[in-house]
């Protein structure tokens, strides 16, 4: 069945399907954020081995997003949807009951396989449905996901937490797989063309190995620091195998990523500042909290709900640009959007031990409705400007760019904030508390991350000018794959 079969119902319920699927996937990213203490006493496990819960789950996540090309290219829609959701579905049931440790961090790592493919499948599967004069608000209810679900992640999980047990979050995750699975089997239909392609196992390798070890590098550096001579090995070996990664895609004819997209400007420009958005986004969102708690001294609850604002009007406001994109197009939408959100992260590089609460929810919720502004059209605009025969390779691409570069944000954010707060601090005066001295370090640390933020976001904002979406798709060198 093609899109052209489809009546509008039909349409509007494979959507739905993909966007509750994709939003339970995605939720279950950030689920254990504030689960893991309870997971610690109940499994008896130490802190640093429980991270692995949420790094597992990201490392095999993030080099599973390369494979779906493949699966994309290579299996029909509905099978393909079956298969990912199931395997999340079972590993969410085994994590539900667990015994052990292993037998969790077992289950995590079956889900990341599921949640690895679903989510580029959902906008693969919205740029297919819809033509490209409606894909922006397809887009922006992709958006509403995507930004929607991390951020009610963790505060729901605590609420459940404390009231339950740490098992009850994967009994709502299966509750809500299941509701998406059944819908999936009933309502759910093939629409997509496959290929007769092989799969370059010697690709999957080097893609696994050198994806995985960068992720890993820049999660550890969040702990360890840039210095670590673990971090630093990681980061060397796994650039040595992406490059013979990418030489390999453009020698054969069968790559596992057909990266003859990036001879597209557009998709290019927007692939590039989209990552440049996801770190200005990513970093924030884990520096805030924790100024809020080591500079402002206030108490958790506290510094999780400074973000609920901005995450709420992030999540809302894609619905809206995705109508304002479908209308005018990308470039008014992303060049308002890093104007705003340049001047909004420099208002951030100032902050002191004594900043008002209020003014932080303010700025940092106008921050995020300037971010709201350049994912959604930035993500479109790229993967509109690519060939339909190029688009599962396309969403492939631009997810795992956000992937990393959501790892690279967050590692380079607190490893940048810990200098500073070592370095910058200013110099305490005679019989000032050891508390305040602290506090004002943490905030010098914060402010110097915010600087290089900024920095980033100007480089985006520059970029941001040479994206003409109207630019007709350039003779791509794209092989049958």
């Amino acid at each position: 069945m093609t899109n052209a079969n489809l009546s509008k119902s039909q349409r509007n319920m494979i959507v739905a399907v993909m966007i509750v699927s994709a939003f339970v996937a995605i939720l279950n990213q950030t689920l254990l954020n504030t689960a893991l203490p309870h997971i610690m006493k109940g499994l008896n496990i130490t802190e640093n081995t429980s991270q692995w819960l949420v790094t597992g789950f990201m490392l095999v996540n993030g080099v599973m997003i390369p494979l779906t090309a493949y699966f994309m290219d290579r299996i029909k829609t509905r099978p393909l949807f079956l298969m990912a959701m199931g395997v999340f579905l079972v590993g969410s049931i085994v994590a539900a009951i667990a015994p052990t440790f292993e037998v969790l961090m077992l289950a995590r790592v079956i889900q990341a396989i599921g949640a690895g493919v679903i989510m580029p499948l959902m906008q693969f599967t919205l740029f297919m449905l819809f033509p490209k004069d409606e894909r922006g608000f397809a887009m922006g209810l992709a958006g509403l996901v995507i930004q929607f679900a991390p951020a009610i992640g963790p505060t729901l999980s605590g609420l459940i937490v404390d009231s339950t047990s740490w098992r009850m979050p994967f009994v709502i995750v299966v509750g809500v797989a299941l509701i998406g699975f059944i819908f999936g089997a009933i309502f759910l239909r093939s629409y997509n063309e496959t290929k007769d392609t092989k799969l370059d196992k010697r690709s999957v390798v080097y893609s696994t190995l050198g994806f995985g070890m960068m992720l890993y590098a820049f999660s550890s550096a969040g702990n360890l620091g840039f210095s670590s001579p673990v971090v630093i090995i990681s980061l060397i070996i796994s650039l040595f195998i992406i490059s013979a990664f990418i030489r390999r895609q453009f020698n054969i004819t069968n790559p596992l990523l057909n990266l003859a997209v990036f001879k597209n400007k557009v998709f290019t420009l927007t692939t590039v500042s989209s990552m440049i958005v996801m770190m200005a986004m990513v970093g924030p969102a884990l520096l805030i909290p924790l100024y809020v708690q080591n500079a402002l001294g206030l108490s958790a609850l506290l510094s999780g709900l400074v973000i609920m604002p901005g995450a709420i009007i992030n999540g809302v406001m894609s619905i809206y640009t995705g109508k304002f994109y479908d209308k005018y197009g990308a470039r008014p939408l992303v060049l308002t959007g890093f104007f705003l959100l340049t001047i909004f992260t420099i208002m951030l590089c100032f902050l002191k031990a004594d900043t008002s609460y209020t003014y932080l929810i303010i700025v940092y919720a106008l921050r995020m409705f300037s971010v709201s502004l350049l994912m959604m059209p930035l993500n479109t605009a790229g993967i509109n400007s690519l060939q339909n025969k190029d688009i599962s390779h396309g969403t492939a691409i631009s997810n795992f760019g956000r992937v990393t570069a959501g790892s690279l944000g967050t590692a380079l954010m607190v490893t940048i904030m810990s200098i500073g707060a070592k370095n910058l601090a200013p110099k305490p005066f005679p019989n000032e508390s050891k508390s305040l001295i602290h506090r004002e370090a943490v905030a010098a640390g914060v402010d110097l991350s915010f600087a290089v933020v900024s920095v980033l976001v100007i480089i985006g904002f520059i970029l941001a000018f040479f994206i003409k979406e109207k630019e007709e798709n350039p003779s791509i060198n794209t092989r049958e794959v």
